[in-house]
């Protein structure tokens, strides 16, 4: 195996781990807050940390996430790792955060970490894209359309970068495969979007079973949807 080989098998390995770190986990031991996988949709990102923990604690998960997402694809731009290389490690941090090894492959859906490897790539795809997740978030209360949204308008808006020269096409394996990952990652919000039983922002939200954490790391299938 050449070196160029082992350097990207590194680098997608550890953008794997880095992604995997239940944030949401981390921070309520840290700081003694609630489990996240104890409540509401059993997921460890930010916005089951919001109904577990409260805002201030929500945000450094949902800010630590974003990070998962940005330092495996800086550390590959500053090794001089190709850009195909880059964007796998970084996609690769987006399946870890919605598949965490450490959780017995449970996790968040991705959403935030997905957005930091994009802010690694090009901070006006995520300029332009945020008003998007936030106008969709703010007039129909629903987080998961906003991040279904969201996500896929940056996708598209990548697209665009790499028609226009703006942006490496290699970069397309970052934000094509991470929309993926979202959008299947939100199925069961999808299905309740469809049927009109998914719940708005503010809506009361049932509590996970203790015993279903540790049956899974994220949540036993019967925990009441995010």
């Amino acid at each position: 195996m050449s070196e160029q080989a082992i350097q990207a098998l590194v680098l997608v390995i550890a953008g794997y781990l880095i992604g995997s770190l239940p944030m949401g986990v981390i921070v309520a031991r840290l700081t003694g807050g609630v489990d996240p996988r104890t409540v509401g949709s059993g997921r460890t990102g930010g916005t089951n940390a919001l109904r577990a923990m409260g805002a201030k604690r929500a945000v450094v998960v949902g800010l630590a996430d974003v990070a998962k997402g940005a330092v495996p694809i800086l550390v590959a731009n500053a090794v001089g790792a190709a850009p195909g290389v880059a964007a796998l490690a970084g996609l690769a941090a987006v399946l870890g955060a919605w598949k965490s090894v450490f959780l017995r492959f449970g996790g968040g859906r991705g959403v935030a970490t997905s957005v930091g490897g994009m802010l690694a790539i090009s901070v006006p795809v995520v300029l332009l894209a945020a008003p998007v997740f936030f106008g969709v978030i703010y007039l129909t209360r629903f987080v998961s359309l906003g991040s279904l949204l969201g996500t896929a308008t940056g996708a598209l808006l990548s697209l665009a970068f790499v028609a226009l020269g703006w942006l490496d096409a290699a970069w397309l394996l970052f934000t094509g495969g991470a929309v993926v990952i979202v959008w299947v990652a939100h199925l069961d919000n999808i299905q309740r979007l469809l049927a009109g039983t998914e719940r708005r922002i503010g809506q009361p939200h049932a509590t996970v079973p203790p015993a279903t954490v540790s049956a899974d790391g994220g949540g036993s299938p019967g925990a009441p949807p995010h």
